[in-house]
């Protein structure tokens, strides 16, 4: 019963040539994940229920072309499967792990990626920079931290206009209810809530869509510490 349906879902992936991306991202990953600490999730069937149709189910929400930042990409999620099943997206991952910005580094290598970098560093010491700050499209994560804090590590990198996304579990509304004033203050607005379940009785996810209408205000982010002891 479990391999027919992996076999459709696998059926489901296959339906393009991204699917030998897809197998080769796993491969690599559980070669080098003992060395790099990566994923607890090692079964093919989990890894590609979990890990890559959880990243793509969505993917036509980003505009064609769009600069998307991620942070704390870790195994890289969303974002490999996003810019194997979307190359015309334009990634930065922020990873302030030195072991995991290596391995995303050689994923991006491995996969013979364009429009792909990574730095190695903390959201909020980078979102202070000309560079970096309000110059993307799209500023996403997935399982890093509560709303709140990730508004303030987040939002700051979002151009006005364009959208801050947080990939979430089933309790979100908890968190929406915790990060309504982090939201206001930093310029956003919560706009779209995208909700939809994982093959297999995985669950349900959701994807918090945040609105940057107003520029982030020079005081923020702030340091680390205090962003996790007292969000906004």
């Amino acid at each position: 019963m479990w391999y027919n349906f992996f076999m459709i879902l696998l059926s489901e992936i296959q339906k393009s040539e991204n699917y030998v991306f897809y197998n080769e991202f796993y491969d690599f990953l559980i070669r080098e994940n003992e060395k790099f600490n990566i994923t607890a999730i090692t079964d093919k069937t989990e890894f590609m229920v979990k890990n890559v149709c959880d990243c793509v189910d969505n993917f036509e929400i980003y505009f064609n072309g769009a600069f998307v930042l991620e942070i704390g990409s870790g195994g890289g999620f969303p974002s490999v499967p996003l810019k194997i099943k979307r190359n015309d997206l334009k990634f930065t991952l922020i990873e302030s792990n030195e072991k995991k910005h290596r391995f995303l580094k050689a994923v991006s290598e491995k996969l013979g990626f364009s429009g792909f970098s990574c730095v190695l560093g903390r959201a909020e010491e980078l979102s202070l920079l000309k560079d970096y700050r309000e110059n993307y499209d799209y500023g996403i994560a997935r399982a890093v931290a509560p709303l709140n804090v990730l508004c303030e590590l987040i939002l700051p990198f979002v151009k006005v206009g364009g959208y801050m996304i947080a990939y979430k579990g089933p309790n979100y509304k908890e968190e929406i209810s915790s990060a309504e004033s982090a939201v206001k203050i930093l310029g956003g607005k919560i706009e779209k809530i995208i909700e939809y379940s994982l093959d297999l009785n995985y669950g349900s996810r959701a994807l918090v869509m945040i609105k940057k209408e107003n520029v982030t205000p020079d005081l923020y982010p702030r340091k680390f510490s205090k962003i996790k002891k007292q969000p906004l």
